[in-house]
């Protein structure tokens, strides 16, 4: 992390060990953006990937746009400066979700406090980006370790614009560390007929692994986006939602532990048609599903702010 010195308001320059640069506004390479609502969070957003700097000042000094744009910004090619006005914003700028932005910009008197936060930090290394391999996912053992009752809720179907095949699904948990592949209902029922467009996806709070490999809540999804449709193989693709279909539905509470030791757990509706994937690629209807099973997912050691993969330590129960 670098440390600047401000000079917008007092062209002093000072001398001292730990002073990356010295800023005087907008230059090339550097967009400078005041943010104070959501339409500048989304004007700072729409510059990520074009320029090499993104300077923040803030209005209100706010930690939640900060971290959302550190998050965007990873793997794109675009670093991210705060100006900070005390202490405090010093170290949460520094260690926002862990990795912190790549410069703090401070006036003469926050020096010390900008060094001692750039000291800290140190050479902390993340993890930059997140992204599936083209192609091809690789599909990690999970363990069940509890199967209960999980009562009524809202069940999200995630309709698609175009058919999948046996054996197909879509990676989907109330954890993001720790996806199952849920399948489609594509196979054959001597109760209704087989919707091969549609995966029972599980409770409105629950992830789906969209296409670029950020995940989102299953009521977020709308018609338009692009999930990942992945098949028992690990092939995997990207689809359109169609439609997204919300009801009052019984719950089964499925839990489980994977080889990174993440604990998923994920609430699917109570019915023979929605399926799990087993360890031998075959399905296995929820209802059947057993304490000491073994299920097909993801597993990830990393967490994740709003949908994007970021670096640090996260729990989620």
């Amino acid at each position: 992390m670098e440390v600047w010195l401000d000079i917008r308001s007092n062209s002093e320059i000072v001398e001292r060990d730990g002073i990356d640069r010295t800023f005087a506004g907008e230059e090339k390479g550097i967009a400078l953006i005041c943010i104070d609502d959501g339409d500048s969070q989304s004007a700072a957003r729409s510059v990520i990937g074009m320029v090499e700097w993104l300077v923040l000042e803030f209005k209100n000094w706010s930690m939640i746009p900060l971290e959302n744009l550190v998050a965007v910004a990873q793997g794109s090619g675009t670093k991210i400066a705060a100006c900070i006005e005390n202490d405090i914003q010093a170290q949460g700028a520094a260690f926002a979700l862990e990795k912190g932005v790549d410069a703090l910009v401070v006036e003469k008197h926050l020096l010390d406090a900008a060094l001692i936060s750039k000291s800290q930090r140190g050479e902390i290394e993340t993890t930059d980006s997140y992204h599936i391999d083209s192609g091809s996912i690789e599909l990690a053992k999970m363990k069940i370790t509890e199967v209960r009752e999980g009562g009524v809720g809202d069940r999200v179907c995630i309709d698609l614009t175009e058919m999948m095949q046996e054996g197909e699904g879509m990676l989907c948990s109330s954890t993001s560390q720790s996806l199952a592949l849920i399948h489609s209902e594509t196979i054959d029922s001597s109760y209704v007929p087989t919707r091969p467009f549609r995966v029972n996806a599980g409770s409105a709070q629950s992830y789906v692994m969209m296409a670029d490999g950020t995940t989102k809540y299953l009521c977020e999804l709308s018609a338009g986006d692009n999930v990942l449709v992945v098949s028992s193989q690990g092939a995997c693709r990207s689809a359109m939602v169609g439609r997204v279909k919300i009801e009052r539905r019984p719950f089964i509470l499925c839990k489980w532990i994977d080889g990174n030791a993440n604990e998923g757990v994920a609430f699917i509706q109570q019915a023979e048609t929605v399926r799990l994937v087993g360890i031998e690629r075959e399905t296995i209807p929820v209802t059947e599903i057993g304490k000491g099973d073994i299920i097909l997912g993801t597993s990830d050691e990393i967490g994740r702010h709003i949908g994007l993969a970021i670096g640090g330590q996260l729990v989620e129960r």
